[in-house]
């Protein structure tokens, strides 16, 4: 008889927020500045209330032409009921506790920056398998994804610039399915931002497309608001889920910047 990990869908329609989801866009270039991230979100769903605290560790090097990253779920605190449970397999009776999430690692390369062509950055990230499939909030598989991501700046006036960015890549993760162990998608993503002063207004569509048709094609829009200081910073993220992702997040973070490495 198979394990209750063969019941298990891999795929974000039946997974919690965090499992697997859309990666944040990147903008064409890498910041010279490094930051140390703190998150509060609320992720709102009829079944699923969930919340959690999350962090992400950003470092520059030579001038911002490499750098690494390092973000993930520190705790997840969820409430989910009976029928998302049966729904979605999982092994948690009582639908409800905290856990700990998924870890990711990356590298950012710039591989052009104020030329004629637009500023695109290479992206190359993997997913650990930190987080606990038992409650069919995570995966508790290893995945990765890459992608270039290229902006271009137009200058409103002498404090104001608009920016439009897309992304494109391919992100995989393992399933628990013997006939299809690993399910593939083409990811995607565009955006714009305003930027004025030290304020930055935002507005991005995101997703990736899985090929196995099985609720992974998450999409979603995101809003994005973030102001900043010598410093720190501060940013507030509204994400509205448009397919295979429903929810509506919330997410408040604050920022502490530092030099990079020359």
């Amino acid at each position: 008889m198979p394990g209750w990990r063969n019941w298990i869908i891999l795929s974000p329609g039946y997974l919690g927020p965090n499992a697997l989801p859309v990666p944040e866009l990147k903008k064409g270039f890498i910041p010279v500045t490094g930051e140390v991230e703190v998150s509060l979100s609320r992720h709102f769903h009829p079944e699923d209330p969930t919340q959690d605290l999350s962090g992400k560790f950003f470092y520059p090097i030579f001038n911002g032409i490499v750098a690494v990253e390092a973000y993930g779920v520190i705790l997840e605190n969820y409430y989910y009921t009976e029928e998302l449970r049966d729904e979605r397999f999982s092994r948690d009776k009582d639908g409800m506790g905290i856990i700990p999430g998924d870890f990711y690692f990356s590298t950012l390369i710039q591989l052009c920056k104020d030329r004629r062509f637009p500023n695109t950055v290479l992206r190359l990230a993997c997913k650990t398998a930190s987080g606990d499939a038992f409650a069919a909030r995570f995966t508790d598989t290893p995945g990765y994804f890459f992608d270039f991501s290229s902006s271009r700046d137009f200058e409103l006036s002498r404090h104001s610039n608009l920016r439009t960015f897309g992304t494109l890549g391919f992100y995989s993760w393992q399933t628990y399915n013997e006939a299809t162990p690993q399910n593939d998608a083409l990811l995607y993503g565009a955006g714009v931002d305003y930027l004025h002063s030290g304020w930055q207004i935002s507005g991005q569509l995101s997703g990736y497309s899985g090929y196995l048709k099985i609720h992974d094609r998450p999409c979603l829009l995101t809003f994005e608001g973030r102001y900043d200081w010598m410093a720190t910073a501060v940013r507030l993220q509204f994400l509205y889920g448009l397919h295979d992702w429903n929810y509506q997040t919330l997410r408040f973070s604050f920022i502490w910047k530092f030099d990079g490495k020359n």
